[in-house]
């Protein structure tokens, strides 16, 4: 086919004696040997004309596509890489499925010039230089192999040979072998390893076979459409093809990254790189996965001074070439339902890469995947209650498929509005030292701007407002005219906020509610009593941990309100202790009082929540109660006043558990002196021990009070208020003082129930 292409589009002035042909390996190949030829024609004084040519095979077009199924792969092999036999065959069969591509050609003057400055000078003439051209080649055939196949595909070939010859590595090397008084040629050849160990290695054949294996396994549980908005990837592939753009998902599931990876890739997006823990890299999942795009990292590397360069220069070389990234900002998946603190290591990284000038702007995409029920949170659960995390292996792969042969309902896909490195950081400088700084102020706002936008788009499901509902209903069963009462003003409140949805709920109606409790009753989340004369519902003492996490997904929406309903009480009752009907408190005192209390709860639960700054959440949290009362702060400091407009009351259903559980920390604080010197997992233990018995003398409320995540955050608070350390001044009496706000936020707490509970029963 190649020698037909030529002969037809040789130039008339050109005789056929004149074109030689010298075959150079496929990027595909493993061995890759030069043919002798080459070197020799770099060598003569003519300055040769070389044009890159392959024959591109396709899969077989159906309903107008050309798709691959898993079928064909597992019994024909790549249909993109056909053996001798099957290239025959298909040409005869099916010569629509095969074609000639043809690269940019370029003169080997050209060549030498650009193997020159791409570090080349410093050897010999030709040495070097028939390796550069062959891999020139091969790229110049990727691309325009990727305009007949598309962007789907866009994958890096050659990784390792582009970064080994690239002069950044060869003087890093030397750089690392002269401060770590070590052998350069020790240190390359660990360095080498270290990039095997990590990169990627990216297969068509195995996109293909991991597209088919993500579809069939995530249909088991859950529907066949994944729900996300399609104009919005397709600006988001307008904004790649300019910038690197960087995918920052939630993490919920072991499935967010398939599902992600699989509506990319059924909208033509190529696969992103996508960094795993090494725990992942396990026969056989391991190889298929990093063939697909996952790039494996160690868990710590602090130390490893090779390790961490070959990660930077991996990472350069990634955000020069515009190759799409991604990872969980969280770091892992979110044991209690809310999102995680950030986790700022790779972003240094690519911070690092941008500020260095390797890309005019980097884009990030925070990305929110939601699901109505989640198959991992038994797991979750059993963590919480002190459990050890199952390790991963094979067996545990097969075990989550398992669990997946039930149905969960839908996924729900959102993208977040991008954030540019060069609006948040400045213009690059490519003259500035390589230098990963995790501490920098400006990273770590960043970092905390992708969460809130994350969280700013996670819809709203029928399982997590039912859960909240319920979670909130003083441990009553309910019927199903019950429930839809007790969410009428829930839902109500989603809708004049207009908070994002996973579509119209269907919540105000029995018929809307009965479905989703019956769902969740399938999954055991909720239990139904039917024998008496109306069914109804409630949540097993068991499964409260479940319930709650389901509410968590959504409990940033509720949370600013709920700090209201605590710092409006806290006015009214200071100003009760100094009004009297001579001299009432003005309304500019109250709002006063108002604002100090709702920033100490938000300095409060700052482990907790994602705040905005203080002007944003000031100015978001006017605009909340503006849309129940436009006075509200005239009558903030009246007793209960505006209490009694706000609907739906949140407070008690929204932050019991964490005061409850903030203030079990409290106690053990008090009570058991921590000598130095400080070991955490001794201190959670006492505070799990503890939670236990106060739940049992029903001295907090709820099981999910006691939660090791819940201990983990409000131990930080402590640290961060220099309780722990017993050496500093006056830490006994800031811990007395620590417990009393807790108490006195209890206290507030019950009275915010008390009033929800006499709106909903009418007394």
């Amino acid at each position: 086919m190649l020698h037909e292409w030529i002969a037809q589009h040789r130039p008339p002035a050109v005789s056929a004696q004149d074109v030689e042909t010298i075959p150079v390996p496929p990027s595909r190949a493993r061995r890759r040997r030069l043919d002798s030829r080459l070197e020799a024609r770099l060598a003569t004084a003519d300055d040769s004309l070389l044009v890159p040519l392959r024959v591109a095979w396709h899969p077989q077009q159906r309903g107008g596509v050309r798709r691959v199924r898993l079928r064909d792969l597992l019994t024909f092999g790549d249909p993109r890489d056909p053996g001798r036999l099957r290239q025959a065959w298909v040409r005869r069969r099916y010569p629509d499925r095969c074609c000639v591509v043809v690269g940019e050609p370029a003169t080997v003057s050209e060549l030498r010039e650009r193997w020159h400055r791409a570090g080349g000078a410093d050897a010999g003439l030709t040495t070097g230089l028939p390796e550069f051209v062959a891999r020139q080649a091969a790229l110049a055939l990727e691309r325009a192999e990727r305009r007949v196949r598309g962007m789907r595909y866009k994958v890096p070939r050659l990784v390792h040979e582009d970064i080994l010859a690239r002069p950044g590595w060869r003087g890093g090397i030397a750089r690392l072998a002269r401060d770590l008084g070590r052998a350069e040629d020790d240190v390359a050849r660990d360095a080498a390893a270290d990039l095997r160990e990590i990169a990627a290695t990216h297969s068509t054949y195995v996109i293909d076979v991991v597209a088919n294996i993500i579809r069939y396994m995530y249909t088991l549980g859950y529907s066949e459409a994944l729900h996300y908005d399609r104009a919005q990837l397709e600006g988001l592939y307008a904004l790649a093809q300019r910038y690197p753009v960087v995918f920052l998902p939630s993490h919920k599931s072991n499935l967010d990254h398939l599902v992600l990876q699989y509506a990319l890739h059924e909208n033509g997006h190529p696969p992103n790189h996508t960094a795993g823990g090494i725990n992942m890299n396990f026969f056989p999942m391991g190889p298929l996965m990093r063939r697909s795009g996952v790039f494996f990292i160690r868990r710590t590397f602090k130390d490893d001074a090779v390790y961490k360069f070959v990660l930077r220069q991996y990472i350069d070389y990634l955000i020069e070439k515009r190759f799409p990234l991604e990872w969980y900002i969280e770091g892992g998946r979110s044991r209690s339902g809310k999102l995680l603190p950030p986790h700022f290591g790779l972003l240094a990284y690519v911070a690092d890469a941008y500020r260095r000038g390797k890309s005019e702007d980097v884009y990030l995409i925070p990305t929110s995947i939601a699901y109505d029920q989640i198959q991992d949170v038994g797991d979750y659960v059993a963590e919480q209650h002190g459990a050890t995390k199952q390790r991963e292996s094979f067996g545990w792969f097969l075990r989550v498929v398992r669990r997946l042969r039930r149905r969960y309902g839908n996924i729900h896909i959102a993208f977040g509005e991008p954030l540019s490195l060069a609006k948040a950081l400045g213009p690059p400088d490519p003259s500035a030292e390589p230098h990963a700084d995790e501490q920098n102020l400006a990273l770590q706002k960043l970092a905390f701007a992708v969460s809130l936008r994350i969280n700013r788009v996670t819809p709203i499901t029928p399982t997590s407002l039912v859960t909240l509902a319920l979670l909130g209903t003083f441990e009553r069963a309910l019927t199903v005219q019950e429930t839809v009462a007790v969410l009428r003003d829930l839902v109500e409140d989603v809708r004049r906020r207009q908070l994002p949805t996973t579509g119209e709920l269907d919540l105000d109606t029995p018929d809307g509610v009965r479905h989703t409790l019956d769902a969740l009753v399938d999954s055991g989340i909720i239990a139904c009593f039917a024998e008496g004369p109306e069914a109804v519902y409630s949540i097993p003492a068991d499964q409260l941990l479940t319930a709650a996490y389901y509410r968590n997904t959504i409990i940033h929406f509720f949370i600013n309100g709920a700090i209201a309903e605590l710092a409006t009480l806290r006015a009214a009752d200071r100003a009760a202790a100094v009004s009297s009907p001579a001299s009432p408190v003005a309304a500019s005192q109250g709002e006063e009082w108002f604002w100090d209390e709702a920033f100490t709860l938000r300095d409060l639960f700052k482990f907790e929540f994602f705040f905005a700054d203080r002007d944003a959440f000031k100015a978001d949290l006017h605009n909340e109660l503006a849309l129940y009362d436009p006075q509200w702060n005239r009558r903030v400091a009246g007793a209960g006043a505006l209490l009694k407009v706000v609907r739906p009351l949140n407070a008690h259903r929204v932050l019991r558990p964490y005061v409850e559980g903030y203030g079990v920390v409290a106690d053990t604080l008090v009570a058991d002196p921590i000598d130095p010197p400080y070991n955490e997992a001794a201190v959670l233990s006492r505070c799990l021990a503890r939670g236990k018995q106060y739940h049992l003398q029903r001295r907090i409320r709820s099981a999910e009070s006691v939660s090791k995540m819940l201990f983990e955050n409000a131990l930080r608070l402590a640290r961060n208020r220099q309780l722990i350390d017993a050496a500093i001044p006056d830490s006994t009496a800031k811990r007395r003082l620590f417990t009393d706000e807790i108490r006195d936020l209890i206290r507030r707490l019950d009275v915010v129930e008390a009033l929800a509970a006499r709106r909903m029963y009418g007394t």
